[in-house]
């Protein structure tokens, strides 16, 4: 009987990776059961914990690049496994290496893009604040209430440049006196970090952080559920602690504060859809709901899987870089979850979830039958 011994200098490597935990996996196999690929195709993340324990990880092949980070696995794990930081931790090993299998090239190209200009989509550093001409959108300082920081995509990306355009219309209109830090704003780096270029994250968040205390910042907005994670819970590593609140949690705040009044009835059946890293990763399910039933002749209704269940749209974990076939996409599941419902607009306050969304509804063919939006926009056609 062949025995397999484990490769020492790979474990060191995945430990000081820190994926140590795959320890405290006993193989029960979970993980497999509640993971999104499995609705699309074979992934054992199971079996990926076991082949890291012995130092027998491909890390050549795709698998270690599948996991989306949408945390539904460590939140189901009843041994407490962190199945995320393995994942994280053998990419951060294949990148030492510069080993990429094709699918995954792309991402490399995002981080040429960070590097050289602060964000992924190779925009120009210096055009970041071109989406606010014309809207009365200011330079932060000190003595504003509130600093918004846009995101990469919002900034650069056209369809998601109208939800920074119908964020300031609210912003404005509630009389919040709030800037933005134009070419001085960096992406916040959570993907990044997520696809194993540790020292690129590091040097975004250094970037960020001393902007933010050079400009007096202390209460920071963002659009990005992967901004308001990081700057909450990442960015305290550096021994920083700013006041983070995401966008549907501070026009709620504004509606219940008497600063901002929706007018109008939108008469339509809307569905959420809970991104990962606002809901499982921060628990924010309520205040999205909240805000959309303040808006008259709204019906909400709920899809088949919502709140803790809510599957990943499929662009966590840097994956929004990658290819990912047609047949293989978990966002085209989602949309027929919308559809199922009944509902006639699929609102959510991601990004990365709107983007997926929106290439769902071409290749599904569904432009005629359901509208991807995000909650601001909602909201700003309701002043």
């Amino acid at each position: 009987m062949e025995t397999i011994a484990p490769f020492i200098e790979v474990i060191d490597e995945i430990k000081e990776a820190g994926g140590e935990v795959f320890k405290m996996c006993f193989q029960c196999g979970l993980c497999d059961a509640v993971c999104p690929w499995n609705k699309v195709r074979n992934f054992s993340m199971r079996k990926l914990i076991r082949e890291a324990a012995f130092g027998l990880t491909e890390i050549e092949g795709e698998d270690i690049w599948r996991c989306t980070t949408c945390g539904t696995c460590p939140d189901q794990c009843p041994r407490g496994v962190k199945q995320i930081d393995i994942s994280v931790a053998l990419r951060r090993v294949a990148t030492e290496y510069e080993v990429f299998p094709a699918s995954v090239k792309s991402a490399r190209t995002a981080r040429a893009s960070l590097i050289s200009e602060g964000n992924p989509l190779q925009g120009d550093r210096k055009k970041r604040s071109d989406w606010a001409k014309g809207l009365s959108v200011k330079p932060f300082t000190e003595d504003m209430e509130a600093l918004y920081f846009v995101g990469c995509y919002l900034s650069y990306d056209p369809r998601m440049k109208k939800v920074a355009t119908a964020t300031a219309n609210i912003l404005n209109k509630a009389g919040v006196q709030f800037g933005i830090l134009g070419d001085k704003e960096s992406c916040c780096g959570e993907s990044i970090r997520k696809t194993g270029s540790e020292e690129v994250f590091k040097n975004l968040a250094k970037q960020n952080i001393k902007t933010f205390i050079d400009a007096g910042v202390k209460k920071i907005i963002v659009s990005s559920p992967h901004c308001f994670h990081t700057f909450k819970n990442e960015y305290p590593e550096f021994m920083v602690n700013f006041e983070v609140i995401h966008m549907s949690q501070y026009v709620l705040e504004l509606i219940n504060d008497g600063r901002l009044e929706l007018t109008g009835d939108y008469k339509e059946k809307v569905t959420f859809h809970d991104p990962c890293y606002l809901g499982r990763h921060n628990n924010v399910y309520d205040e999205p709901r909240d805000l959309l039933n303040k808006v008259s002749g709204l019906e909400l209704v709920e899809m088949e899987n919502f709140r803790s269940n809510s599957p990943c749209c499929g662009g966590g974990g840097g994956r929004i870089w990658m290819d990912t076939p047609q047949k293989e996409r978990f966002s085209d599941i989602r949309l027929e979850q919308a559809k199922e419902a009944g509902a006639k607009v699929l609102a959510t306050s991601c990004p990365y979830c709107i983007t997926n969304f929106e290439e769902s509804r071409l290749n599904l063919e569904y432009e005629d039958i359901l509208e991807v939006k995000d909650i601001t926009e909602i909201i700003s056609e309701m002043l």
